[in-house]
């Protein structure tokens, strides 16, 4: 397997008497696309959280890219090359869509890597362009449907050129075709094929989604999470046909 990008050694959290993320270990090579997956309430989007420094974790251990990222304030997590898109997005409501944007271009991150462009302005349009929403670009953010407010957290994300992209429910509010088109859009991103950087690696990546059918055709592994703990690891193949997936997740009626 690749070199450890991401590293998580027995990271706990605990709301009161209950354990949302318990003893959670994985690891995520720096080539890969990895798939999250749990029933609701299983401790996923708590994970990343803790992940990014949004929430703190009362134990264990992240580090990224050879740096210890306990401790670290969300911003400094962020300027470290990770990014995290929202299960229920929180734009700038009354700004355009590309003020949106822009925002995540004036990032510290983002403005060191950004040589190769000279306006912060097109480079959101890019990034606009890039999850399908360019149309939009001057409209307020309050008029968009919630697929296309999925699409503006995915422009927002990856304006912040993050070396690690964490995705949650990314497919969600978007219909078949959409979600199909997403999908592509974000292996292409995998592949370094946006913003005409031809010769640049793109992000690994997390997926947090319910929709497996697409998840399962894009990623490398899966994690399965219940109970804030790590129930299976594996392949799509592997994950698809462990009888304790199926019976906690997918569902006793699948054979």
């Amino acid at each position: 397997m690749a070199e450890d990008f991401l590293q998580v050694e027995r990271l706990c959290k605990r709301f009161g008497g209950l354990h949302a993320v318990r003893d959670v270990s994985f690891n995520v090579g720096r080539h890969e696309i990895v798939g999250l997956i749990g029933p609701n309430g299983a401790g996923k989007t708590t994970l990343v959280r803790l992940l990014l420094g949004i929430i703190r974790a009362d134990s264990g251990q992240v580090v990224f890219n050879g740096q210890n990222l306990i401790g670290k304030k969300t911003w400094e997590i962020v300027s470290q090359g990770l990014a995290l898109t929202f299960q229920n997005a929180r734009p700038f409501a009354r700004l355009p869509v590309i003020a949106n944007v822009m925002v995540s271009c004036l990032s510290p991150r983002a403005s060191k890597r950004g040589e190769w462009v000279k306006k912060i302005e097109s480079r959101a349009m890019d990034a606009l362009e890039f999850a399908g929403i360019a149309d939009m670009a001057r409209e307020p953010a309050s008029c968009l449907s919630q697929g296309d407010l999925k699409r503006l957290e995915v422009a927002r994300a990856v304006a912040c050129e993050p070396d690690l992209l964490i995705l949650d429910e990314p497919f969600g509010g978007l219909s078949p075709t959409e979600t199909s088109l997403m999908a592509k859009s974000l292996r292409r991103l995998h592949k370094g094929g946006r913003f005409g950087r031809l010769h640049s690696e793109g992000p690994a990546m997390i997926i947090i989604e319910h929709k497996l059918s697409e998840l399962m055709k894009i990623v490398d592994r899966v994690i399965v999470i219940n109970f804030g703990e790590i129930l299976a690891v594996g392949t799509p193949e592997e994950i698809i046909a462990n009888p304790q997936v199926i019976e906690a997740y997918i569902g006793k009626e699948v054979v």
